[in-house]
Order: C-alpha cells, then structure tokens, then sequence
C-alpha cells in the first residue's frame, strides 16, 4: 500500500518542479526510481489479487447464470463503455462482488468511435493558461498521468505517436513552441518523448504530404494512440477474469427499490434485466447501482426519477478513414485551427489515416449516422493542408462514423446550463450513484472516483484501488518481438502475426492455436477473410469466446474491419456468418437475419451509405462528347446484342475471352455496385454516372470501372492490325 501511496504522489508532481529541485543527473536517476516505484507497486497491487478465470474465460451463459442466481451482488454497474467497464474492473479487484449488464456490445457506442488517442488535450491547456483555468489545468495534469498509466497496462494495444502542428507564420512557431513545452512540462515525470521543432525542409521530409507554400516550419510532440473498441473490452474481458459476472446483451427493463428501514426513503437495490437474444427476464439484486451509459445516462436517471432534469448535452463526432497512402507510417498531423475554429487531427491508424472530428449538437440515439456534410468539411480541412499534388477525393473516404460525446452539466450547480468540462459523480435519494461527463483516457481515474464515492455513501466494506500498474486481458506476455514466434511455430504470415501480438497480445497464441492450415506452402495456417486485411478465420471463433454474440461485434468491435472498410467488410460477412452460424447453431432464418442486419449497420452507421450515394446525388452526367464516346464504345464491347444494359453473363463472357475468371458471386457484387435501380443489370446511364463521378473524384477504386478498361484495354490489343495499316506487307 505504501507503494501505491508514493506512486500516486509522485504521479501529481510536475516535470518543472523536479526539474527546479534536481539537476539534470539527479532527475535521470530520480524517473528511474519512480518507474521503479511504478513497477514494484504493479507487482504488489497484482499479487494480491486472486484471478479465478486465469486460463479460460466463462462462457455468456455462465455469466447470466451468475447473475441470476447470485442472491446480491455488491456492485451492479449498468453500462459496457470505457466508464462502466472500468467502474466493474476497480470493483472487483477491491473484493467487490461485481456485476455489470450492457443493453448492446461492450464499446458498441461512444467507446469504440474516437479519435483512437490517448490524450491530455493540448486544447484544454490552451485554454487553461489563456483564461487562467485551474480546474483545466488540473483535468489536462490529471489525463497525462492516466495517458501514462494505460500506455503501461495495455502496451499491445497501445503506444506513443508522435503528431505534427505544422506552421505557417513566423510568430506562431514561438507561441505553439510556448504550449506544447507546457504540454511536456505539465505532464512531467510522465513526458513520453520531448517536443521538437522542425525545419521547413526537415519538415517536408517527414510529412512529404504537407502543403509546402507558405510553410515556416513544424513542432512535434507526442500523444498516445490505441485501439478504443479493443482496449474497452480488454477491460471488461479482465474484469471477468477477476470474477465479476459481466453479460452484454443484457437490458435494465426497470430499477429494483426497497424501502430503507431507517429513513423510511425508497433506495435503489438492484435492476430487472432481460436477455436481448432470448428475451428471458430476471432480477440482478445489488448493495448499489452504479449508472455508467454514456449518452443515455438520464434516461437511467429518470427510471430512478422521473422528475430528475436532464444532464447530458449530446454532442456528435464525425470521423473519416481515407486509404494508408495520405499520411505517413508514424507521424500525425494536427490542424490546430480548422475555418469553423475546431481542432482536426489527420492520423495513421491501422495502415489507414483517420480524420477528424466534428462537434455539433445532436439528438441521443444508438444507432448514430454520419452526416455527408460533416464528411465534406472533414475533406476540405484536410485538403488546405496536404500539397496541391494530392487530390482528396471523396471516393476516397472507405468508412465514416459518428459518435456522440456525452457533454454534462452538473446537477448540483446552481447554472445548470453550464457544460462541465470533466466528470461528475453524483449520488440520487434513492442511492443510484452516476458517473457522467469525461474523456476515454481518464476512464480509469474517473472509475476509481465513482467507487471511492459509491463505498462511503453505501458503507461497503472494500478494499484500496488497485488500478494503478494493472495489466490489462493480453500484456501478461507481450513483446515487441512477440510476433516473430507466431511466425515461426504457426507458419503465419508476418502481417497477420504483427496483427494478432498487436491485437490480443500474450492471447495471440489462443487465436494461433484454433487457425485452420490453408493447404498452401505458404502461410501454413491462417486463412484471411478479405485477402488485404490481416484478419483471419480463426479471429471469428475466437471472438465468440470474447461474448461476440452478432456479425456486428466482429466486424465492428472484435476485429475493426467495418470501421476501417465498409466494402471489404460487406465481402467478409457471408464467411463471418457462416463460421459463427456453425458454431452457435444458428438457423438458416437467423443466418439471413444476421447478414441483413449487418449489413444494414454498415450502410446507415459506417457511411456505406455516404460511399454509394455518390453515383445516384450525380446524376447529372459532367462528361464531354469525346468522354461520352469513349465510355459507351468500352460499353458495348460487353453490350454485344445492343441491349443498352449488362448483366454479370455479358461480362462473365468477355472475361472468359482473355482468360480472366472471376466467382460468379463477386461479379454479382461488383455490378451491385453500379446498379442503382437494384434491378440485376447496368444500364447505359447507370454506367456513363459511374464514369461521370470517378472523373469527379466522387467514387474511387470502383471495381466494375477498373475491371471494364483493363478488358477495353486487352481486347484492343488482340485485335488483328489490318493489311493497309500495316503498309500491305508482303
């Protein structure tokens, strides 16, 4: 305990007060002790602790089965997000009795749509130190220790990035070098690598995207980066591992209430939940409630009162992920100053770029749509900072989400219209406890709050918080060479092996061990699901270990395959559906019902829809007569009979003529593509719109596109040359 007691002190200490204390020698030797501190108290805090699940993990319906028949829980926290899972995973690692319930996925809403940074907000200092805000200050000081903490307890799944400010006036190096040495400095001990300032030319070398004219020079500092949805459930998968009784799928229908023998006061004991899939219903009793759901917290908080006022302030994120190729392998790009005064931050992440976000007022919803508008403004920011040389094209945008950021006011403020910038924890008459507001870094410090207030108003007995320096579901065994042994005693490919250590970390070795062998010499196992993703088969069984219970969760929140291309994701269902349809069982109604389903999510929630409205919002045909010629000449090279439309037979028949063969199934969903009247054929319109839109920029990477002009392309040169051409030979 006295570990974790100096650990935590020293955690609050400023890199500039240390600095002042120590010389330069002094201070080296004085990090290495509080790393040193920082690991013997990991050691302490772990070896405490007692994990009954260590090797395998209970299944969803052990989990309900707990929760049914336990007679009281001490905790019952309602929530699956970054917050309730990390309300559940303190918990019970104080010896608490431990249940969590999430209506959807675990990181199925705000958790898993970031920006995928782990941050302390350069913004937030900005304004702390402009408008002498010490509750800001303190809130940025608070999430860098957090930043450091989460970068140590889940380093498979996450690590530093360092991120370019680009700058194009001479007196605004000075004063962003000003901030974000403050930013270091703020953050202390805990610094990930100092701050630096680039050259024009050095600059350009970097970032060779960037927008060259007018550029002075750049500053670098450092974030963290992670990947949200899997960091989320590592939380929740470790909260379990612990014995907490975690079900996703899990609803709160109504609160349970009792009356207090001493008050006389209804207090809050427990929830009435139903299992979403088989629509059973039963009763969770618990010592306390806590209400962790983001976005939706007043709608629990009026199922306690309905008199209570709202709180949450919803306000939507639009992100974007554009192909790998607009930003370098290792750097980001921040536009401090977008033309609406937003911050837009341009960042590799998963071999793609990301780029956002957005932040406007929206309404609560669980099913949130990006907006084609935001999309757009998204594009244009990032094209005033990359070189005329690259065109950003809105066909190049692959996958789109928004997320709804769950602002709050505080309802024991008497300016209830006053956002709070950070978290609050607060405590109904009737005992439920809610934690609302906050960032996903802080998501472990806001956790801690929450018990610390949830054990003294309810008078549990539990122990000290132990959160700090503990190892997330998959650390235990990571290296970064881990990778290396997956390829040498699986036979995986090395991409695939780098994803699998990046992704589960020492559980890589338990997805190795259920891959199929492929048949080929090479790789011997791991059969992909879309050839141009690392993703493998064997993920999907595993998943359904990790309570993946639908399509979505597999493609959305087990693997990333719908955040970062919805098309490749459409091509990967069927192969999803199959695999967890044989091993759940499912029926040839709810195979279809899971596909439809699917695919709907990708279409209104991953911006599918965006991606294929692009042909049918141009329909007004921009080609000239000599293009117009051109496109229907290439047309009717496969519209031999003049129909004015093909079907995937006239195209089947022109690739068997230059000895191209394609699945009959992938024809169809290339043409599907371009078929926007959904009647089983292209018609010459629908063809020439295509063409129009990609000249646009519209629509890239258009299958159907490509594949007709290469065909164009090799049927002319197997036409015979004729004689007077030739000159008349012989």
């Amino acid at each position: 305990m006295a570990f974790r007691r100096a650990l935590k002190r020293t955690a609050l200490v400023g890199g500039g007060a240390v600095a002042t204390a120590f010389g330069l020698s002094q201070l080296i030797e004085y990090r290495k002790t509080q790393r040193g501190l920082a690991r013997l108290a990991q050691v302490a805090a772990e070896a405490e602790l007692k994990v009954p699940f260590i090797d395998e993990l209970p299944s969803r319906q052990a989990q309900l089965a707990a929760l049914t028949n336990t007679e009281e829980f001490d905790v019952l926290v309602v929530g699956g997000g970054a917050t309730g899972a990390g309300c559940a995973l303190d918990a019970v690692t104080r010896n608490l009795k431990t249940a969590l319930v999430e209506r959807s996925d675990f990181s199925s809403g705000t958790s898993s749509r970031s920006t995928k940074l782990i941050h302390g907000g350069v913004r937030y200092l900005q304004k702390a130190i402009m408008k002498l805000d010490y509750e800001q200050y303190m809130m940025v000081k608070e999430a860098l220790h957090e930043r450091a903490n989460l970068l140590e307890i889940a380093p498979h799944l996450s690590a530093p990035l360092p991120i370019m400010l680009p700058v194009y006036k001479w007196w605004q190096l000075p004063y962003y070098w000003a901030g974000i040495k403050m930013y270091d400095l703020v953050a202390g001990i805990q610094c990930l690598k100092s701050s630096y300032v680039l050259s024009k030319t050095k600059a350009l070398e970097l970032f060779p995207m960037l927008k060259k004219d007018k550029l002075v020079g750049a500053i670098v500092y450092y974030d963290g980066q992670h990947n949200d949805a899997r960091m989320n459930l590592a939380i929740a998968l470790s909260a379990a591992r612990y014995g907490a009784a975690i079900a996703n799928y899990t609803e709160v229908i109504h609160l349970l209430k009792k009356k207090d023998p001493q008050s006389g006061r209804e207090k809050v004991c427990g929830a009435r939940c139903r299992d979403v899939i088989t629509g059973q219903e039963f009763d969770v009793r618990a010592k306390c409630v806590i209400n962790a759901t983001g976005p939706f917290t007043d709608a629990l908080r009026k199922m306690d009162n309905q008199e209570a006022s709202n709180i949450c302030q919803p306000s939507a994120g639009v992100h974007i992920v554009i192909p790998g190729y607009y930003s370098p392998d290792n750097m980001g790009l921040l536009d401090p100053a977008t033309s609406d005064g937003r911050v837009i931050f341009f960042l590799p992440w998963e071999n793609m770029t990301i780029a956002g976000t957005t932040d406007t007022p929206t309404s609560v919803t669980a099913h949130p749509i990006p907006g084609e508008d935001d999309i757009n403004f998204i594009l244009r920011e990032v094209r005033n900072y990359l070189s005329p040389d690259v065109e950003v094209r809105r066909g190049d945008v692959l996958a789109a989400w928004s997320g709804i950021r769950p602002l709050v006011t505080d309802p024991s403020s008497k300016d209830t219209q006053s956002i709070c910038r950070n978290h609050i924890v607060s405590i109904s008459d009737s005992g439920l406890v809610t934690i609302a507001g906050g960032k996903w870094t802080t998501y472990r410090s806001m956790a801690e709050e929450t018990l610390d207030a949830t054990i003294k108003a309810h008078r549990l007995s539990a122990d000290s918080c132990k959160t700090v320096g503990l190892m997330l579901e998959g650390a235990k065994g990571w290296t970064p060479t881990l990778y290396i042994r997956l390829v040498q005693d699986y036979g995986l490919e090395k991409e695939v092996a780098q994803h699998l250590a990046s992704t589960y970390g020492g559980r890589a070795f338990d997805v190795a061990k259920m891959a199929q062998v492929t048949g080929q010499r090479w790789p011997i196992v791991g059969k992909r699901l879309v050839s141009e993703f690392p993703y493998i088969e064997s993920e999907v069984l595993y998943a359904i270990k990790e309570y993946a219970c639908t399509a979505i969760d597999v493609i959305a929140r087990r693997t990333r395959l719908g955040f970062l291309n919805v098309q490749a994701a459409d091509e990967a269902l069927p192969r999803i559906v199959q695999i967890m349809g044989k091993e759940l069982d499912w029926s040839q109604e709810k195979r279809t019902e899971e596909l439809e389903a699917a695919r709907k999510f990708l279409y209104h929630e991953m911006g599918y829809r965006s991606r294929s409205e692009q042909i049918t919002k141009t329909s007004e045909i921009n080609l000239d007569n000599h293009e117009v010629a051109r496109y229907k000449k290439r047309f009717h090279k496969f519209d031999k009979e003049s129909k004015g439309f093909i079907t995937t037979v006239d195209v089947q028949r022109v690739l068997q003529s230059i000895n191209v063969h394609i699945d009959e199934n992938a024809l169809h969903e290339i043409l599907n593509e371009v078929d926007l009247n959904k009647n089983g054929q292209v018609e010459i319109d629908e063809f020439l719109q295509l063409m129009s839109a990609v000249k646009k920029g519209h629509v890239s990477d258009s299958r159907l596109a490509i594949l007709m002009k290469t065909a164009e392309e090799t049927l002319d040169q197997r036409e015979p040359v004729s004689v007077d051409r030739s000159g008349g030979g012989v």
